[in-house]
């Protein structure tokens, strides 16, 4: 975080702590047939505020998509054991004791759910979401995508040393074509692309045209899919030794691995989905070619998430049936170099102490602590050896801003409180 952010988010908290007694004003948004122009979300508009808070819930009534079916057994119910962690406190990184309520509050969340083993112990819903409600989880799609490529590999379906070029011929001469898979699950391929996401030029804001989260300008309208943009992209240096957060480069994994397995992303995540006793199908948000978005694109309820989570808690054991390898979530909790990840600036200082694997931030100073993180301040928590999962759903105005690190902050605090 800059030294100007600092006093910004002093103000901020402040803000919030002033108007706690004062019920909030959810803007009336997509009411009327048709809704009047001013309570419009649209495909222009979803991910700006205050449309995001409605366009977050409802993407599938935007964009097309694809479901991930939630299967026919019964609903596994989850106990509830409430815990008072609304007055829990986190030191802020500008300085401040914050509780935990303040904080949902002032980063815009939308809901929030603390698990321990089959207990949910917290949960709470803001700005009209419902339990019912399927959430965008942005970039924690990208750690769906590690979990189920670390699957393939265990299971002999996908060699991570092998050449990328070599599943996907179309990759061959592009940035991705002489990585080998397994620096594609690393984020260390070295390809010429900025993950900028409020520069209408950037490599960042390309993807997103391509997979149609926005509409293209007419100078970036040329790709009519992600299966046509991954192509174009260039490489940059050589491979391997950094960390260089680039969804584009997830998707190519996702190429990878729907090659390799003959399946869809959303096929190899329904294989897991519809046994964990989920409410509700979640669902890929389509790119124009009907694939699904495997960088940013998946979006389910709060408790799915984390039953999601319990999985992978549960070294990928569900009501006595073994979903995911044991060795496939090992793989991912060993973690990678910390000194690698912590050449990166800005990610370091977002989550200090971790590393970064198959898709995943690891935690090596927490016992392996596992979190996937999205824009506008989504994230999926898992402390294995506590059985600690917390998802945070949220609509945040900017992609990315001062409640970042602070998030971070307060699951850690929430999971030590839990395991003392």
């Amino acid at each position: 975080m800059s030294q100007n952010a600092v006093p910004l988010l002093v103000r901020l908290y402040v803000e919030v702590n002033e108007s706690s007694l004062v019920e909030p004003v959810v803007p009336r948004l997509m009411q009327g047939f048709p809704a009047a122009p001013e309570q419009r979300v649209t495909w222009e508009n979803w991910m700006r505020p205050p449309f995001n808070r409605w366009g977050f819930r409802h993407l599938s009534q935007l964009r097309p998509s694809i479901e991930v079916q939630a299967g026919r057994g019964p609903c596994d119910p989850l106990a509830e054991a409430p815990q008072a962690l609304d007055e829990l406190h986190f030191d802020s990184v500008c300085g401040l004791s914050i509780s935990v309520l303040d904080h949902l509050r002032a980063s815009h969340t939308d809901g929030f759910l603390v698990m321990r083993g089959d207990q949910v112990l917290f949960e709470r819903y803001f700005n009209g979401q419902r339990p019912d409600d399927r959430h965008v989880m942005f970039s924690v799609t990208k750690s769906l995508i590690g979990v189920l490529g670390e699957q393939l590999i265990s299971d002999a379906v996908l060699d991570p040393t092998r050449q990328v070029s070599s599943y996907v011929p179309e990759l061959a001469g592009s940035a991705f074509g002489d990585a080998s898979v397994r620096q594609l699950f690393d984020m260390a391929v070295g390809v010429d692309y900025s993950e900028v996401y409020d520069d209408p030029a950037s490599e960042s804001s390309q993807y997103g045209y391509a997979c149609g989260f926005n509409p293209a300008p007419s100078q970036y309208s040329e790709f009519e899919s992600l299966y046509q943009y991954l192509p174009s992209l260039r490489k940059r240096g050589e491979h391997g030794g950094f960390f260089h957060y680039v969804t584009a480069t997830t998707e190519a994994l996702a190429w990878v691995m729907e090659c390799a397995s003959g399946r869809s992303c959303a096929q190899l995540l329904q294989a897991v989905w519809s046994r964990l006793g989920c409410e509700r199908d979640g669902y890929f948000m389509a790119d124009p070619w009907g694939r699904s978005v495997a960088g940013a694109g998946f979006s389910a309820t709060l408790r799915d998430m984390a039953r999601f989570g319990r999985l992978l808690a549960n070294d990928g054991r569900h009501a006595g049936s073994q979903l995911l390898s044991s060795e496939a979530i090992g793989r991912i909790a060993s973690g990678a170099s910390p000194a690698i990840y912590a050449a990166n600036p800005e990610f370091s200082a977002w989550t200090p102490g971790a590393s970064y694997r198959s898709q995943w931030y690891v935690f090596n100073d927490h016992s392996q602590a596992l979190m996937a993180g999205g824009i506008h301040g989504q994230y999926l928590f898992i402390d294995k050896p506590s059985k600690v999962v917390i998802v945070k759903q949220s609509s945040l105005p900017e992609a990315v801003g001062p409640f970042d690190a602070d998030s971070v902050r307060m699951l850690r605090a929430i999971a030590a409180h839990l395991t003392r």
